[in-house]
C-alpha cells in the first residue's frame, strides 16, 4: 500500500540502550525467579499455615542472597520499597524519629536527592547539615570529612558511586578517620550504583548503615533494602506493622522480595565476568575523548565504576545531543533521571567546578552487561556527528561561555 501525504512513514529503529544507571533490565533468571509467586505462591508470610511458611521461606531465602551481596549477615537486611525509602529511613530513622531535635549532619554536595531531600527536610526541623564539597574528579577529601565531625555530629551520609559521573568515594578511609574521632558516629552511604560493577563489603566499608535498590543490577523496581549493621538502633518512619522486625511495617512485597534475592546472588556470581566486560567496553567507548575535540571526561578515570561516562561536549547543547541520539534509537541521559524534569544545570557537576555552560553541554553514558563492543562503536560514531553538527549551527551567546574557574579551562580543553 502506498504511503498516503498524511502518512510517516515506518522506520525500523533498533534501540542502543545507555541509560542503565537510571534502570536495568530484569535478567530472564531473575523473572523466572519470581514467576511462580505471581502465578501460584500468594501465601502472606505473615502467615503460619504452608502457602505463608513457603512464601515466608522465599523472603528469608532472598534475604540471605542479599545479605551474601554485601559480605553481612542476613538478620541485619531489611526489606523496603527502594532506596528512596532506605535512604529516609537511614536519615531520619536516625534522628528525628529518633527523638532527637537537633544536632549534626554531614553529608556531601553530589548526593542523590532522596539523601538531600531528608538533609534539608532535618535542617527545617533544627538540625545542622554541612555539605562536604569534592574535588574536580568529584571526590570527597575523607580527612576533611573527619575534620568536619563535632561532638555534636550524629550521621555521615555519602554515597559509594556517584550515579551522574561514576566516581567511587573513598569512604572506607573516610569512615576509619571518622571513627578514630568519634566512634559513636553513625555512617550511611547510599551504594545504589555499585552492585554487579564492583565489589561492595560492609566490613571493608567500616558503615554502619548502606542502601540498595534492585532495579538498578538488573531485579524488578520497586524493591530495595537497607542494611542495618549488628547493634545500631534506628526508628521506624512507618508505623502499624511487625514486619521487618517492626523497622518497616507492611506486608512483603515478596515478588520484588524473590527478584531482588536472585538479582543479588547473579551479581555476586558474576561480578569478574561482568566487570571485566563493562571495563572493556568503557575503554573502547573513551576513545572518543581522543576523535571529538572540545571533548572533556567528568568524573574519575580510575576510582569509577566501569560502566559510566559523564561527557562534556563543548559547544553543544546536552538536551539537543540527547534528543536526537534518541531519534536514531540510542538512549542516554543529560543527568540522573530522578532529576530529569529540571532544567536547572546538574548540581553534581556544578559542586565538581564546571561552569552552567559546561554543565548544560553534559551528557551521561551508561552500560551494562547486555550492551555490546558494535552498540559502543555506533553511539561513539553517533555521538561525533550529532555533537559537530550542533556545534556548527550553535551561536556562542545561545550556549553561554565557560568561567574561568571551569576545568575545561584547568586542562587547557575550553573555547576561547
Amino acid at each position: 500500500m502506498a504511503v498516503g501525504a498524511n502518512q510517516v512513514p515506518s522506520v525500523a529503529v533498533t534501540e542502543i540502550y545507555l541509560d542503565y544507571n537510571a534502570t536495568t533490565p530484569i535478567l530472564p533468571e531473575v523473572a523466572e525467579a519470581m514467576e511462580p509467586f505471581l502465578k501460584n505462591e500468594f501465601g502472606n508470610p505473615s502467615s503460619v499455615h504452608p502457602p505463608g511458611r513457603r512464601v515466608r521461606k522465599a523472603v528469608e531465602e532472598a534475604r540471605e542472597q542479599v545479605a551474601r551481596l554485601l559480605n553481612a549477615n542476613p538478620s541485619e537486611i531489611f526489606f523496603t520499597s527502594g532506596a528512596t525509602e532506605s535512604n529516609n529511613t537511614a536519615l531520619l530513622g536516625a534522628t528525628l524519629f529518633a527523638g532527637r531535635f537537633s544536632g549534626h549532619i554531614l553529608t556531601s554536595q553530589i548526593e542523590h536527592p532522596s539523601v538531600i531531600g531528608p538533609c534539608r527536610f532535618l535542617e527545617s526541623k533544627g538540625f545542622r547539615v554541612d555539605y562536604l564539597p569534592v574535588d574536580r574528579t568529584c571526590r570527597i577529601d575523607p580527612e576533611q570529612a573527619a575534620e568536619m565531625v563535632t561532638d555534636e555530629t550524629i550521621l555521615v551520609s555519602v554515597m559509594l558511586a556517584n550515579n551522574e559521573t561514576g566516581t567511587v568515594q573513598p569512604i572506607a578511609e573516610m569512615s576509619r578517620r571518622i571513627k578514630e574521632k568519634r566512634p559513636e558516629v553513625l555512617i550511611h552511604t547510599d551504594a545504589v550504583q555499585a552492585p554487579g560493577k564492583i565489589a561492595v563489603d560492609v566490613q571493608e566499608l567500616g558503615v554502619d548503615l548502606l542502601s540498595l535498590s534492585a532495579h538498578k543490577f538488573y531485579g524488578p523496581k520497586g524493591i530495595g533494602a537497607l542494611w542495618v549493621r549488628s547493634g545500631v538502633s534506628l526508628a521506624p518512619i512507618l508505623y502499624g506493622g511487625h514486619q521487618e522486625k517492626g523497622l518497616r511495617s507492611g506486608t512483603e512485597n515478596v515478588i520484588g522480595i524473590v527478584g531482588m534475592g536472585k538479582a543479588a546472588e547473579i551479581a555476586v556470581r558474576d561480578l569478574d565476568q561482568v566487570s571485566q566486560h563493562l571495563w572493556n567496553l568503557r575503554k573502547r567507548f573513551l576513545r572518543i575523548l581522543d576523535e571529538l575535540p572540545m571533548t572533556r571526561l567528568s568524573g574519575h578515570r580510575q576510582w569509577t565504576i566501569p560502566s559510566t561516562a559523564n561527557l562534556c561536549l563543548l559547544g553543544a547543547d546536552g538536551l539537543a545531543v540527547q534528543a536526537n541520539l534518541a531519534q536514531r534509537g540510542i538512549c542516554v541521559s543529560v543527568g540522573s533521571a530522578c532529576s530529569s524534569g529540571s532544567l536547572k544545570p546538574s548540581p553534581v557537576l556544578r559542586a565538581m567546578g564546571l561552569s552552567e555552560m559546561a554543565a548544560f553541554c553534559s551528557v551521561r553514558f551508561s552500560w551494562g552487561r547486555l550492551t555490546t563492543e558494535s552498540e559502543i562503536d555506533q553511539v561513539v560514531e553517533a555521538v561525533k556527528e550529532i555533537t559537530t553538527i550542533l556545534r556548527a549551527v550553535t551561536l556562542p551567546d545561545e550556549i553561554g561561555v565557560c568561567d574561568e574557574n571551569c576545568p575545561c579551562f584547568f586542562e587547557g580543553a575550553g573555547l576561547s
